[in-house]
């Protein structure tokens, strides 16, 4: 069982950055992959990027490509995802998830654990 919990969201001005962490519990984070969600109102929640469980293969959405970043501190039991040069169309909840396996998955489906979600909001 792993518990998630996101931290970091806010209200940022476009073209501004912030940094979303997501704190895991449990002895066992370093064999999960790990990845971001998001979902803006009226729409289905959308990948946005994911992380294997070294941190050695990453993958992100093309609307973020370039853009945002995903790393993880197994150390710590944190995944984190830098955004930058935020646009107000990244407006959404964003949800870290945890996966029972060690690559790259990018598919809602195959996620076992989600977090809670944490709200960006990027104004015009």
């Amino acid at each position: 069982q792993v518990q998630l919990v996101e931290s970091g969201g806010g209200l940022v001005q476009a073209g501004g950055s912030l940094r979303l962490s997501c704190a895991a519990s449990g002895r066992t984070f370093s064999t999960y992959a790990m990845g971001w969600f998001r979902q803006a109102p009226g729409k289905e929640r959308e990948f946005v990027a994911a992380i294997s469980w070294s941190g050695g293969n990453t993958y992100y959405a093309d609307s973020v490509r370039g853009r945002f970043s995903i790393s993880r501190d197994n150390a710590k039991n944190t995944a984190y995802l830098q955004m930058n040069s935020l646009k107000p169309e990244d407006t959404a909840v964003y949800y870290c998830a945890a996966a029972r396996t060690l690559g790259v998955v990018t598919t809602l489906a195959r996620y076992d654990y989600w977090g809670q979600g944490t709200q960006v909001t990027v104004s015009s």
